[in-house]
């Protein structure tokens, strides 16, 4: 089993921490609000050298947060630049690759992203 296939199961097994920088709610310098809550995961490094950025997505939790405990359900790989997302949602939610789109396209439609889900 290939390094990447074991680091990916093992997330996809345990509750990763997300750390939220831009709640539902937040306003960029764009004047896009966040329909969702986005953050990051402290200590793992992604492709721009920064920690590793993730959307939320919970039926659950539909208020701004300040942290969120979940797992790994999806990867956007964004084919015109450096940086892949993760989707993070609570435990045993699922979603298609089509519902995720949906609920992240406030940002990647600026991006040609495909949505990978996690199994």
């Amino acid at each position: 089993m290939d390094y990447n296939l074991r680091k990916r199961r093992l997330f996809m097994t345990r509750l990763i921490n997300v750390t939220i920088d831009r709640p539902l709610g937040y306003q960029n310098e764009f004047g896009t609000v966040y329909p969702i809550n986005y953050g990051y995961v402290k200590n793992i490094i992604a492709g721009d050298g920064k920690e590793q950025d993730a959307y939320i997505l919970s039926r659950t939790v539909q208020t701004p947060i300040e942290s969120f405990d979940g797992v790994l359900i999806a990867i956007v790989k964004r084919h015109d630049d450096v940086e892949t997302k993760w989707v993070i949602s609570s435990p045993g939610e699922t979603y298609t690759a089509e519902e995720i789109y949906d609920q992240i396209k406030f940002i990647e439609q600026y991006f040609d992203s495909s949505v990978y889900l996690v199994d």
